[in-house]
């Protein structure tokens, strides 16, 4: 009788385990959100754009040859930080960067990387 109770115990420990485990695994919303293309939605809206003076192109490079991507504020998991702009070699000529933004949807904010056109 003893073994039997020992036995439906354990039995019973391992399904909570598992249980458990495959809680662990779910993704979080925010998660199943990026993961359908949605991105992640903040609901606080980012604070405006910093004023951000665009230095000269570095001398390494030809001034045709490079694209400012300007700076914009990212979400770290718990607040926004500014991620300074800086500058890029364009991959091919006669493309333009068209920056990053945020874009207000239905339960938040949501942040569309840039990408060259």
């Amino acid at each position: 009788m003893m073994g039997s109770v020992l036995r439906k115990a354990g039995m019973a420990l391992i399904s909570l385990s598992v249980l458990g485990g495959m809680a662990l695994m779910a993704p979080s919303p925010a998660e199943a959100r990026a993961h359908l293309g949605v991105g992640v939605i903040i609901p606080l809206g980012p604070p405006a754009p910093r004023e951000e003076p665009v230095p000269p192109p570095p001398l390494q490079y030809r001034a045709d040859r490079v694209a400012w991507q300007p700076g914009h504020w990212r979400w770290d998991g718990h607040d926004y930080e500014w991620e300074p702009g800086h500058y890029v070699e364009l991959p091919r000529h006669r493309h333009h960067w068209e920056a990053g933004r945020w874009e207000q949807r239905p339960g938040g904010w949501v942040w569309l990387d840039g990408r060259w056109r």
